[in-house]
């Protein structure tokens, strides 16, 4: 994450960073085309958002593309990917939560708490269409893991069956944090939810 913020912030960028972005905007600009091929076009296009968040000259109110184009950004410098399936309505995480909450989950460790939190920069709102995004740190990864199996058995199995999804991924980021060297584990790690 570290990395994906450099970007944004340089004042100079490295040959490395230029190399880095040039991938970056390819991808904002296939982003675009996929956006275009399924009749969606954009006020402010990917590829245009991105170099907006570059420069620091963000110019609409709202807008997706920011968000995809941060998406983009962010992407290349993730180690480890999960992908969570497929869910039709983000209200059904609040249903989970609300579920979760009711067998004693504290509310802070909701899914859609870390699903819904939000990119980490601030962005122009999305509108009312995905993506969404949010963040957590991988620190949390076993509290977050431990706190949901402790009341998985309280729960509609439909619920059991959408948490246990996040589980496996979040599990897995316990269990290298928990192996990972001090060196690791003294610096900042980020789990980055991607939700389009």
């Amino acid at each position: 994450m570290r990395e994906a913020m450099r970007l944004l912030t340089a004042v100079e960028r490295t040959p490395e960073q230029e190399r880095t972005l040039t991938g970056v905007r390819e991808k904002c600009r296939t982003v675009d085309g996929r956006l275009h091929a399924q009749g969606i076009d954009l006020d402010v296009s990917v590829a245009q958002a991105l170099e907006e968040l570059l420069d620091g000259t963000v110019s609409a109110a709202r807008g997706p593309g920011y968000h995809h184009a941060l998406h983009a950004l962010i992407a290349p410098h993730f180690s480890d990917t999960h992908d969570l399936g497929d869910w039709r309505r983000q209200s059904w995480f609040w249903t989970v939560d609300e579920e979760l909450s009711r067998a004693g989950l504290p509310a802070r460790l909701g899914i859609s708490q870390i699903l819904m939190s939000g990119p980490p920069v601030r962005l122009p709102p999305a509108g009312d269409t995905t993506p969404w995004m949010g963040t957590f740190p991988t620190e949390l990864a076993a509290e977050f893991t431990a706190a949901h199996e402790a009341v998985l058995d309280r729960v509609d199995p439909e619920v059991r069956e959408t948490v246990e999804v996040f589980l496996k991924a979040i599990r897995f980021e316990a269990e290298e944090w928990a192996s990972a060297d001090e060196d690791r584990r003294s610096r900042q790690d980020t789990m980055f939810f991607w939700c389009a």
